[in-house]
């Protein structure tokens, strides 16, 4: 009865024992690229995932080597992917596929980054009643979705719920989970008892059958382990453990945390009540009792002796012959003494103690001799047996009346899910009903065109002759994400919400092509099928990226122009200046300086160098020296004299450098020969 080791879930644990697997690598069924294993279990391994069609990181559960082959491990493996499937709730790994590559059955599923829950009760429990019961909140509203869709768990505890980095919190492993109404079973002595023994409830261990109020006993024992950081039932073997789940108790919390609030003992008595019955109908009952008791405790109330006796499973036991409760999970709709005045017209039951003693006590000593038939004691006869041929007639009527009443004039609702309008409607009126088509919904599970749902449900009573509503299937509910590029993001959200998917998130970057504050893509790309809430990410853009300028001061004009055209900016230049100081071609300044930040498209302007100014040089042959160096000065040059070969000293011009009629800047120098 010791039951396989199960951490299969599909949550990171940051481990690389996968280096090695023979797996890591391999892409299945063409789609599915296999990276690291993160956990293993008694029937499957859990890798992390590339799903390279949709491009992004799943987990993978494989099945072990060689289990394929076991018809029985497989379709088991098969239903998990179906059962889970079925399930489309927030607090619920989702599965995505399921497939068999080359006798490698495998399950794609949503992969959680965080810890699990059992790692939360090492660090933190016991803890606050408050604390475990919003734990325990989201993992009953899982189980409240899996009870409505007719599955169960089978293996609820803290190894199986997941939390991830951002706090979410997420119910994993539905490999054991099977329908309500699916008439397989296993035993503790005849079979295969599926399940953590810690968690079991005792019909599990008794007879292996099993309903939602399994999941709601697991569901205590798990808050009780919250509170108290312990197991309630401990042993040296699973089949002590066992044992003690069918015939003990599980503890009040207070018993080891002194100091709990009696109604949150209440809850886990009654959450933890051997005797199925007395528990809550399933996880959705279980989760408003929670709800109660988190009020009162945000309230701060100490003691609530009302609250409490509502809770208490004893107190249904002592009530169950009576009369139901309000919080009786199936309560019964008559009392035997109701059912007993409906079943009795009002004359018959006026005087029902004297008739019956009348007719069991006959006087006591030898019987009287029999009076004629005609005489008083005979019409007394005659008239007594009347009275009790009326009564009996009045007893039978009346109780064919009450059958008629209660039971007669139903029928019951033949089961229709699955079928087609015209096969429904044709079942219906088979059984005495009519049928009217309802607005359709969507099913992850019905094809489009096929019966989802009747109301009144299958196997309901209904009056003979009424009317059955049937609601047919669209199919899976799916959306594409539309083309959002170059709306604005407040456009693009909107157009999500349209499309019935949620916006995600949004990230920013650089570009050259779109238009600052636009939309330049989308996670998933446009076009792809998604289901309805499903979030998708937009990538905004920022405009393009900024370019810091060099200081192209002093360099060439045309590099500058060069450089500015790779970097998407404009050069200009905007004019040209004799400079004495700057090489002609060369840039005297810019605009916006060298170490400002732009962005492309910007415009940068240059002044350019035309190079010194040049004058023309005045001959002044023959001049004398005065008049030759007034003349030249005047002009801005710069005069120097110097004596011709041979000369007489009489201070005339002989010749100039440069000579007349050329070009010179102007503060150029001019030499004078004189003679």
């Amino acid at each position: 009865m010791q039951p396989e080791r199960r951490d299969d879930r599909p949550a990171r644990k940051g481990g690389a024992d996968g280096v090695s697997d023979p797996l890591t690598g391999r892409v299945l069924d063409r789609r599915y690229e296999i990276g690291v294993r993160i956990a293993r279990g008694g029937m499957a391994g859990v890798y992390e995932a590339t799903d390279l069609r949709l491009d992004r990181t799943v987990a993978v559960k494989v099945m072990h080597p060689g289990l394929g082959d076991d018809n029985e491990f497989a379709e088991r493996f098969v239903r998990e992917a179906r059962s889970a499937a079925r399930l489309s709730h927030p607090n619920v790994v989702a599965v995505y596929d399921q497939g068999d590559d080359d006798g490698t059955v495998f399950l794609a599923m949503e992969l959680i980054s965080g810890h699990t829950l059992r790692d939360v009760i090492r660090k933190e429990s016991p803890m606050q009643p408050a604390r475990a019961l919003a734990l325990l909140e989201p993992v009953l509203s899982a189980l409240a979705a899996a009870h409505r869709s007719g599955l169960i768990h089978r293996d609820v505890k803290p190894e199986n719920v997941l939390i991830a980095d951002d706090g979410r919190v997420k119910v994993a492993d539905f490999g054991l989970a099977k329908a309500v109404s699916a008439d397989t079973h296993h035993t503790a002595t005849g079979g295969v008892l599926i399940g953590t023994v810690s968690y079991l409830a005792p019909e599990l261990v008794v007879s292996g059958r099993a309903d939602a109020r399994a999941d709601v006993y697991a569901a205590g024992v798990v808050l009780f382990e919250l509170l108290t950081g312990t197991k309630p039932h401990e042993g040296e073997s699973p089949i002590q453990v066992a044992y003690q789940h069918v015939h003990t108790d599980v503890p009040a919390p207070s018993t080891l945390v002194p100091g709990l609030p009696a109604y949150v003992d209440a809850l886990v008595a009654r959450a933890t009540a051997r005797d199925r019955e007395l528990r809550p109908a399933d996880a959705a009952v279980l989760l408003h009792q929670v709800h109660r008791v988190s009020h009162a405790l945000a309230e701060g109330v100490v003691d609530d002796p009302e609250l409490t006796a509502d809770l208490l499973p004893t107190r249904l036991r002592s009530e169950a012959a009576e009369a139901p409760s309000a919080d009786d999970t199936a309560p019964e709709p008559f009392d035997r003494g109701a059912l007993a005045t409906m079943a009795v017209p009002a004359a018959a039951a006026a005087e029902p103690t004297t008739l019956l003693r009348t007719v069991a006590r006959p006087p006591a000593g030898p019987p009287p001799s029999e009076p004629p038939a005609d005489g008083p004691r005979g019409r007394r006869s005659r008239k007594g047996l009347v009275l009790l041929l009326a009564t009996l007639l009045l007893v039978v009527g009346g109780g064919a009346a009450a059958w008629w009443f209660l039971d007669g004039r139903y029928t019951t609702t033949p089961g229709v899910l699955g079928k087609t309008e015209q096969a429904a409607v044709k079942a219906l009126a088979a059984a005495g009903l009519e049928a009217e088509v309802g607005d359709p919904a969507y099913s992850e599970t019905v094809p489009a065109g096929r019966v989802v749902a009747s109301d009144p449900e299958p196997g309901s009573r209904v009056i003979d002759g009424g009317t059955v509503e049937i609601t047919m299937s669209l199919g899976k509910e799916r959306y594409d994400v539309p083309k959002l590029a170059t709306m604005t993001e407040e456009e693009a959200r909107d157009a999500l919400e349209a499309t019935h998917l949620a916006y995600g998130g949004t990230t920013e970057k650089w570009s050259d092509t779109v238009p600052f504050g636009q939309v330049i893509s989308s996670t998933p790309k446009a076009g792809t099928t998604l289901k309805p809430d499903t979030p998708v990410d937009l990538a905004v853009s920022k405009g393009p990226r900024p370019v810091e300028l060099k200081d192209w001061v002093g360099k060439d004009v045309d590099d500058a122009m060069q450089w500015l055209d790779s970097k998407g900016l404009t050069g200009k230049v905007a004019k040209e200046e004799f400079s004495d100081d700057v090489a002609e071609g060369d840039i005297i300044s810019m605009n916006p300086p060298g170490g400002t930040t732009v962005h492309r498209g910007d415009e940068v302007s240059f002044v350019v160098s035309k190079g010194p100014e040049l004058i023309e040089v005045p001959s002044v042959r023959g001049q004398g020296v005065d008049a030759a160096t007034e003349t030249l000065e005047d002009l801005g040059f710069h005069v120097v004299t110097e004596s011709a070969a041979g000369s007489l000293g009489l201070g005339f011009v002989f010749s100039q450098d440069p000579e007349g009629g050329s070009m010179a800047p102007v503060g150029a120098t001019i030499t004078l020969s004189l003679i």
